[in-house]
């Protein structure tokens, strides 16, 4: 379930003639074509510029009976150009939910918002009414210049990057065991061409150091992986197409005490 916020008499937030529901509705629309088109049965609480009360948003969600529910937002401060950045909001931080609202933010934050973090906010009515999972993104601040340029610059990319983060979250299970070790001295075959993300763990000019983390990590059933470049071991794990999959297994690892960057 999408719902584009605001809508009809309400603008939302208002900066210099932009308006918040008009944003939130792009967004929205454009998310779910993506996952449409992935298969994913979406539904709007609005594709049209109409008002609907919160409460009646996630009446609509519980109906119908979805499984998540994706509020879309752009944030506002007290003055112009006060904060940037990138937020989700969720009911509490736990379960899958929190996971997927990570992922969204870190998709963001690779395209160069910042991420100011998950946070609880049990007094939303969007998040305390829902009957299933709910999140609502707030995609940077209408009334900070930054934001905005960005926003317009990668309006695309930052629809792909949510859709690709639901998407890499709702497939953890299988990410994690579709991939298996590649040799431990070579880079996994990759199809001319094509971008593939990885995680890189560390960068070693002692190769006996960049294999003593090889190995851990291969221990432990990471598919890590081997690559000498400019001078230096670098140890590295996964090739993923999708840069939600390589969101995943960063945080994976970063959970699990690694320092992690997500290179090409």
């Amino acid at each position: 379930m999408f719902r584009p916020p605001h809508g009809g008499a309400d603008p939302g937030a208002v900066y210099n003639g932009r308006q918040e529901k008009d944003d939130n509705l792009e967004l929205a629309l454009k998310v779910g074509k993506l996952l449409e088109s992935q298969g994913i049965d979406v539904l709007y609480t609005r594709t049209e510029d109409v008002y609907q009360t919160p409460f009646e948003k996630a009446q609509i969600a519980n109906r119908a009976g979805a499984d998540y529910f994706i509020s879309f937002h752009r944030n506002s401060s007290p003055e112009p150009n006060q904060y940037n950045g990138v937020e989700t909001l969720v009911y509490d931080k736990s379960g899958l939910k929190l996971t997927m609202a990570e992922n969204i933010n870190g998709a963001l934050e690779a395209l160069g918002f910042k991420n100011l973090g998950v946070k609880a906010r049990p007094g939303l009515v969007v998040l305390r009414r829902t009957r299933m999972p709910a999140l609502l993104i707030e995609t940077g601040f209408l009334n900070t210049d930054q934001d905005n340029a960005l926003y317009d610059q990668k309006n695309q990319e930052i629809a792909r990057a949510i859709a690709n983060a639901i998407l890499g979250t709702l497939d953890l299970e299988t990410i994690e065991d579709s991939e298996k070790p590649a040799p431990p001295v070579q880079e996994p075959e990759e199809e001319d061409g094509a971008v593939y993300y990885r995680v890189q763990t560390g960068a070693f000019r002692d190769r006996k150091n960049a294999d003593q983390l090889l190995y851990e990590l291969l221990d432990q059933g990471y598919p890590a992986f081997l690559l000498y470049e400019n001078g230096y071991y670098k140890v590295q794990v996964g090739a993923f197409k999708v840069l939600a999959n390589a969101i995943l297994m960063e945080r994976r690892l970063r959970r699990a005490g690694y320092s992690t960057v997500i290179t090409t």
